[in-house]
C-alpha cells in the first residue's frame, strides 16, 4: 500500500508511514521557487528521509508533459536528477499526457492523440527515461478533457503498443477509468479486456466529486465503493502488481482530517493489499 506526501504537514505523515509500504512524492509538487530556478524543498527531503527510512519511494511525476512535440519540461528532468539520489526510489513513473505546450503551461493535462507518429515520440522518450536513470519506468492512463482527435489506435492499443516496443510497466488509475466512463461513456470493460494487464505495474485509487455531472479528477475525498470493487477487479487480472496508491490531495488534508485519511489506508488495505 502506497500514499502521496507532498510535504508541509509533518504530523500527517507521522501517522500514516505505519500504515504504508510505499510513499509516493512527487518531484514538482514538493519544488519551490527560489530565484530564477526551481529546486526541491529542503524541509519536506528532511521529513521524507527522517520519517520515511525504510519506505521505498515511487517516484511519480505531473509535469514532464512527455507528448509535448517541441520538447518535454527540461525544469521537471532537473527536479527529477535532484530528488533520485536522495531517496529509495522502486521506480519512477508520468502521466501520458500534456501540461505545457511552445513553454506554455496549460493548468491542466490533456490526453494523447493515439497515432503513429506519437507513439514513435513517446517511445523515443520512454527509451531515453530508462537509459539515463537506470530505474523501470511507468506511464499512467489519464482523465479526457476534450473529445479525441483521429486516432490509430485504442486507448489499450496504443498503451499495449508503448509497452511492447520499451518495456515500460503501466500505472492503471481505476478512478480516471470511471471517471472518462461517467463523462462520455467509456467502455472501461473492453478497455482492460484489450490492455495487456502483464505490465500493470501499480495501481491508483482516489476520491473525487462531481460537478454538473461531471466527475472530476480531483483527488478530494475517500474511495468510493465502486472505485474499490474496480480496483479490486483490476488486481486479479494484473499478475505483476506491486503497489495500490491511494492519491490525495494536500488541500483536501484539512477536509478529511489526519484520522480519516489513516482510516481510509487502513480500509484499502483491508479491502484491496490483504
Amino acid at each position: 500500500m502506497a500514499a502521496t506526501y507532498e510535504g508541509g504537514d509533518i504530523a500527517l505523515l507521522e501517522r500514516i508511514v505505519s500504515l504504508v509500504d510505499f510513499l509516493e512524492i512527487t518531484p514538482d509538487s514538493i519544488a519551490r521557487r527560489v530565484g530564477g530556478s526551481v529546486r526541491l524543498d529542503p524541509v519536506t527531503l528532511e521529513e521524507i528521509r527522517s520519517l520515511g527510512r525504510g519506505r521505498k519511494a515511487l517516484v511519480h511525476g505531473v509535469g514532464l508533459s512527455i507528448g509535448t512535440a517541441s520538447g518535454w519540461n527540461d525544469d521537471y528532468l532537473r527536479l527529477l536528477d535532484e530528488l533520485l539520489p536522495q531517496v529509495d526510489a522502486l521506480w519512477h513513473s508520468e502521466h501520458l499526457g500534456i501540461t505545457m505546450i511552445e513553454g506554455e503551461h496549460l493548468g491542466s493535462m490533456l490526453a494523447l492523440p493515439r497515432t503513429e507518429r506519437m507513439l514513435d515520440l513517446i517511445c523515443e522518450r520512454v527509451r531515453h527515461m530508462q537509459e539515463v536513470y537506470g530505474l523501470p519506468f511507468l506511464v499512467e492512463n489519464i482523465v479526457h478533457l476534450l473529445p479525441d482527435a483521429p486516432s490509430d489506435y485504442t486507448d489499450a492499443g496504443f498503451m499495449n503498443a508503448l509497452a511492447g516496443r520499451t518495456g515500460c510497466s503501466m500505472i492503471l488509475d481505476v478512478y480516471n477509468l470511471e471517471c472518462d466512463a461517467n463523462n462520455y461513456g467509456f467502455d472501461i470493460d473492453a478497455f482492460l479486456t484489450e490492455l495487456d494487464m502483464r505490465h500493470v505495474r501499480e495501481i491508483h485509487v482516489a476520491g473525487g466529486v462531481a460537478h454538473r455531472g461531471y466527475q472530476l479528477d480531483v483527488h478530494s475525498r475517500v474511495v468510493a465503493d465502486s472505485t474499490v470493487a474496480l480496483a479490486r477487479r483490476v488486481i486479479e487480472l494484473a499478475p505483476n502488481n506491486r503497489a495500490i496508491t491511494y492519491e490525495l490531495l494536500p488541500e483536501a488534508v484539512p477536509v478529511l482530517g489526519h484520522e480519516v485519511i489513516a482510516g481510509e489506508l487502513t480500509r484499502l488495505r483491508n479491502l484491496l493489499a490483504a
